[in-house]
């Protein structure tokens, strides 16, 4: 499986991505919030072409992390690339991946 990497410009970022300076941000925990997100199919399916999706050594790399918010981030009205088909991963849940 080839990487797409995709850049996301700040202007496209949800609502969620932008704080208030001093405002709290609640800690997001890699086993509780983040392998949540993530669909068993996806997980397994994902292993196949090296990318560990449960795994916090593998996602914690900040490039392994970036190359998967950006193929999970929607672009110029395309569909996510990850989760063909959906159901697609909500603003809500691309903040949260991004805040950890």
């Amino acid at each position: 499986m080839q990487w797409n990497l995709i850049l996301v410009e700040t202007n496209q970022l949800p609502e969620a991505f932008y704080r208030e300076e001093g405002e709290h941000m609640p800690q997001v925990s890699f086993e509780r919030d983040i392998t949540a997100l993530f669909r068993p199919v996806y997980i397994e399916h994902m292993k196949v072409h090296g990318v560990e999706l449960d795994d916090y050594t593998f996602m914690s790399d900040p490039e392994n992390a970036d190359k998967v918010l950006a193929t999970l981030s929607p672009q110029d009205a395309e569909p996510q690339l990850m989760a063909l088909g959906g159901p697609y991963w909500t603003a809500d849940q691309l903040a949260l991946f991004a805040q950890w």
